[in-house]
């Protein structure tokens, strides 16, 4: 055999010429978050993603290091709404009805696994995957704390009493997001979501009242 016979074999053998690594990464993301890590096998993963065993370890290491990827993909293209209308100069009111509105909207899509890939995620597993937990755990306090920060920014701004407990403030909402996930897997329509979301936000303080510590 040739040297460029060689040559042409080796690179059959690895990853395809026509890999997209973000696209492959969105596949296995939909899989992880329709699935769960558990319920995602190597063999539905490297079928999805049109890629061989050699690749996936060339590629990604490990199927642990594929899922923080995916869980990146996920986070970075939900951040662009919700990281958005926290971010929005409106009142602290407002910028939640919008969020949660945004929230029954993006989980009921058609194009997507419904729910939310991180609300749930890892929270039942071995010990062997506690690292797994532990990450996921992390993204949702980290939601949580965005929304902390926004009721914060409400309260310097003098939207909200000077008196609101934030934490508690932002518990509450971070908790009715993750319930809404489970509605939505559950199968709510997009139309139940947004009357709980609109119920939620008429029990919101207005400027003289206090949501007390």
């Amino acid at each position: 055999m040739d040297t460029k016979t060689s040559e042409v074999k080796k690179r059959s053998r690895g990853r395809p010429s026509t890999f997209d690594r973000d696209t492959a990464v969105h596949q296995a993301m939909k899989l992880f978050w329709e699935s769960g890590y558990e319920g995602t096998s190597f063999d539905m993963l490297i079928a999805a993603m049109g890629i061989s065993p050699s690749s996936f370890y060339n590629s990604f290491g490990s199927k642990e290091q594929l899922y923080a990827e995916a869980t990146d993909a996920y986070l970075k293209a939900s951040s662009e709404w919700f990281i958005g209308i926290l971010s929005a100069k409106t009142d602290t009111r407002t910028s939640f009805h919008r969020l949660l509105r945004a929230t029954a909207t993006e989980f009921t899509r058609d194009d997507l696994p419904t729910g939310c890939m991180i609300s749930l995620a890892c929270v039942h597993v071995p010990p062997a995957l506690h690292s797994v937990r532990d990450m996921m755990a992390e993204h949702r306090a980290a939601s949580g704390a965005a929304m902390e920060a926004r009721i914060q920014r409400g309260v310097d701004e003098g939207d909200l009493a000077p008196q609101t407990d934030v934490k508690a403030f932002a518990d509450y909402f971070n908790a009715l997001s993750r319930g809404l996930a489970v509605r939505a897997r559950d199968g709510a329509t997009p139309e139940q979501l947004l009357a709980i979301a609109d119920i939620a936000v008429s029990v919101f303080p207005g400027r003289a009242e206090v949501i007390s510590k």
